[in-house]
């Protein structure tokens, strides 16, 4: 009998919650099958086997906190079998009428305790292109959900599968009409959690946060009371990287098929400056400070459902422009869309984010733990301007950008911290407009 334990999930990541369970003891797994899905403060994503055999128990449950590096279940390695027995049960009969939403989630949960255990309909999915866990087939039979209707259902899990809580939140919608005509608009599939419930009180309504906020808004509280915050700014002249952007767009798209944002030019900037100043590039740990020769550059990206979340991009300093427009772009669209792994929120040891974006100037980030800063770049502007020339000062037009950058002030002082954005602006000042694209 062999325990399989919690893998690591990245740094600072000590716990996850289990979501669901996708095998029942007495089922057959193999070498990096999906055992269970869990969720962290960062992402959601499957654990998979790391021994083939025999599922013979569980050592935690849907809702259960499972702490990394201890054991999950037990698997017996040497057996040779079948999956779950043949035995037959009576399918539970759904009531005739359920009018309201809370009541159908209710009545479905009741379901999904008694289906945990029972055989599954499988018929009729070879041909299917999604992968269906047991639980939600066997809901999708108890609420007599046809396959095609099935394969409309939106999911919400790791590379769009459809998890429980879709399935809950379909069948309550499916089964409560309307109130108006015009009919009630579909959650976007790359919402990462169900909407929390919300009601009113007089003049106030009140929503509860979703899981994702809540561990945002303590990761939040927690580095302000770990890390002396401390901003400085520095307005920058765009004018050059402004100006070859645009001629070279249309060609990049192109020739590599994918669009070239401003995103990639800045995070070249700064992994340049990390090289400058390495100290930058570090974290804390007791009175140590730990120097990272990996610049993983995290980049802030807002979700569909208000959330947000920090892809990371690993060995930034590897890449070419085009490699780095591949992946940040990469990053971004399956963020939206809820695929990031937990692999591509490790490990991060610098963060910018793209307030411009929001038509925002300027701000005061606050820093990604356990990292010592955080660079916000705000919004591009038309402004009139003094420029140099060797006939004298003249004034123009330029296209002018404010940086903000936050940092840990119990190891990087104003000296470091302002040389640093100060680096930044420089390199983004100093663009080659004669650039080619590699």
């Amino acid at each position: 009998m062999t325990e399989i334990l919690m893998p690591a999930m990245g740094e600072s990541i000590h716990e996850a919650t289990v979501l669901t369970l996708l095998k029942k003891p007495g089922d057959r797994v193999e070498m990096d099958e999906p055992l269970l899905e869990v969720a962290t403060d960062k992402v959601d994503t499957e654990i998979p086997a790391t021994q083939a055999g025999i599922l013979k128990e569980w050592l935690v449950q849907e809702g259960d906190v499972a702490t990394i590096g201890k054991p999950i279940c037990r698997v017996e390695t040497d057996a040779v079998g079948t999956t779950s027995s043949e035995a037959t049960t009576s399918q539970p009969k759904a009531p005739e009428e359920i009018s309201d939403t809370e009541e159908a989630a209710s009545y479905l949960e009741n379901q999904v305790q008694t289906a945990i255990s029972e055989p599954v309909r499988t018929e009729n999915t070879a041909n299917v292109g999604r992968y269906y866990s047991p639980l939600v087939l066997t809901i999708s039979q108890t609420e007599g959900i046809s396959m095609d209707e099935l394969n409309t259902v939106p999911g919400t899990g790791v590379d769009g599968r459809v998890t429980k809580n879709d399935m809950l939140d379909y069948v309550a919608r499916r089964s409560t009409p309307p109130a108006t005509p015009e009919p009630k608009p579909t959650p976007v599939a790359s919402a990462p959690v169900v909407s929390k419930p919300s009601f009113s009180t007089g003049d106030v309504e009140i929503q509860e946060m979703d899981r994702m906020r809540k561990l945002i808004a303590e990761r939040m509280v927690d580095s302000k009371r770990i890390a002396p915050h401390v901003s400085s700014f520095v307005e920058t002249d765009m004018t050059a990287i402004v100006r070859w952007r645009e001629r070279m767009k249309v060609q990049f798209q192109k020739e590599y098929g994918e669009n070239l944002t401003y995103t990639p030019l800045l995070i070249e900037a700064v992994v340049k400056a990390i090289k400058d100043f390495p100290m930058i590039n570090s974290s804390v740990e007791g009175d140590r400070i730990l120097i990272k020769k990996a610049v993983n550059v995290g980049m802030a990206v807002a979700l569909p459902s208000g959330n947000l979340i920090v892809p990371v991009i690993h060995n930034a300093d590897q890449y070419n422009l085009v490699g780095l427009t591949k992946k940040i772009n990469d990053l971004t669209k399956r963020a939206r869309e809820n695929k990031l792994k937990a692999d591509d929120l490790a490990d991060g040891t610098y963060t910018v984010s793209n307030i411009g974006t929001f038509g925002n100037l300027m701000g005061t980030p606050i820093i990604v733990q356990p990292q010592v800063a955080i660079m916000a770049f705000g919004a591009i502007q038309k402004k009139p301007a003094v420029i140099e020339t060797p006939e004298g000062d003249l004034i123009g037009i330029r296209h002018k950008m404010f940086i903000s950058h936050s940092y840990d002030h119990r190891i990087v002082d104003g000296s470091l911290g302002g040389q640093f954005v100060k680096r930044v602006s420089d390199y983004l000042e100093a663009f080659d407009a004669d650039r080619k694209l590699i």
